[in-house]
């Protein structure tokens, strides 16, 4: 039998039980839109976080200070003594730094004309927008003379200008931090929301030496004091190894004995990042998992149907073959029937797992991302699942005796 001649009786067998036919396809459906989802969410996610390490910085060591160790208990950040300006000119001399930031972080109220906004400062320095590869959309960033002086000027994020100025320039506005007053000089390109949730453009960038000696305020005991340090590792120096240098620098700088516990840390984003999207890879394959089931289940659903047409169309097979069909004629019509069957839940689930991968796309904050490979793969799974269920029902229609099947009542 020609298997184009298969294909056309196949349609019209499953035409003739129009609603039992779609209730078979149904696990199908969802087993493909499943499978389909599960993998654009991961690549989308994927991509997503992939773009947050490039944002924060794939080759950045960050220190902070705490960590202590006492009693079986980790005193956490800020319990031991900060950083100062002095940490980073000396980190700055390292061979491997290609670009040294310290930072001051606090939450502050920001204000413009009548309106006002919660949000958080950075007081840093210039090579910060070097080390987190951002830049101005709009203006400048401030120079390191600026820093130098404590000049009052501010670089903001998009959320800033969104809910300070409602639409309005804010090229050479005077905004007032804590009622201190700075002009915007910037605004930086948008980054969106992190990977821990927080909006990276809900930000006030100014110089260090300015959040430090008017808004946020020195350390009591330690003067010029930062509270975060960023290293960017240049090219061709190997991150791990820069990272336990560094570590040992920073214990000489320190006057921390051998075998005596660290007042600081030393880390790597993206290594948290790449944690996170761990997790979600582990997610990703219990769900995978899930939609396997569900293709699992449809399969069983579609071998269960074709028994159940063997044996109401058993004086059919044996009409054909007493007409001169062959055994491999009636499997291989019963294999396309069930190749059919799968195939048309195949490209509506297909359907369906585009809408869910938008949906799904939409609310997880990434962009779509189905390449033509997702949708093989889906369409494959399906046919895959019609071969193999519909192997055994098909096997059995082939092997009946054709006199015994005209007998059939």
């Amino acid at each position: 039998m020609k298997f184009s001649v298969a294909i056309a009786s196949a349609i019209e067998a499953l035409f003739a039980n129009l609603l039992r036919s779609f209730l078979t396809m149904l696990g199908i459906i969802i087993g493909v839109a499943s499978v389909m989802t599960m993998m654009a969410m991961g690549e989308g996610a994927k991509a997503r976080i992939d773009e947050q390490i490039s944002a924060l910085g794939a080759s950045t060591l960050t220190l902070r200070p705490g960590a202590m160790r006492r009693g079986g208990r980790s005193m956490g950040a800020g319990a031991a003594t900060p950083f100062t300006e002095a940490d980073l000119d000396a980190l700055a001399a390292l061979p491997y730094a290609g670009a040294v930031s310290g930072q001051l972080n606090s939450s502050v109220t920001a204000v413009s004309g009548q309106t006002n906004w919660s949000t958080s400062l950075t007081g840093t320095d210039a090579a910060y927008f070097e080390i987190h590869n951002w830049n101005p959309v709009e203006g400048r960033v401030f120079t390191p003379r600026e820093v130098r002086t404590g000049a009052a000027v501010a670089v903001i994020g998009k959320s800033i200008v969104k809910n300070l100025f409602d639409g309005m320039d804010p090229l050479g506005q005077r905004i007032r931090v804590n009622n201190v007053p700075v002009s915007v000089i910037g605004v930086l390109e948008e980054k969106g929301q992190s990977s821990f949730g927080s909006d990276r453009d809900d930000v006030i960038i100014i110089p260090l030496t300015t959040a430090r000696n008017r808004i946020i305020g020195a350390h009591r005991t330690t003067p010029k004091n930062v509270s975060r340090i960023e290293v960017m590792v240049a090219g061709g120096y190997d991150l791990k190894e820069a990272q336990n240098e560094l570590g040992e620098f920073m214990r000489d700088r320190r006057h921390i004995k051998v075998g005596g516990d660290d007042d600081f840390m030393v880390f790597n984003i993206a290594d948290f990042v790449r944690a996170r999207s761990a997790t979600q890879a582990t997610m990703g394959v219990l769900l995978a998992f899930m939609a396997a089931v569900a293709l699992f289940v449809g399969g069983v659903g579609v071998m269960n149907i074709m028994l159940v047409s063997v044996t109401e169309r058993t004086r059919e097979i044996g009409l054909r073959m007493a007409l001169g069909a062959r055994g491999s004629d009636i499997m291989v019509q019963f294999l396309a029937e069930a190749l059919v069957l799968c195939g048309t839940g195949g490209l509506i689930g297909v359907i369906l797992g585009f809408a869910g991968s938008w949906i799904a796309a939409k609310t997880g904050g990434w962009e779509l991302s189905i390449s033509p490979q997702i949708t093989l793969i889906s369409l494959g799974a399906a046919v895959a699942v019609g071969l193999f269920f519909g192997y055994f029902p098909a096997r059995r229609a082939a092997r009946l005796n054709p006199i015994d099947a005209l007998r059939y009542e």
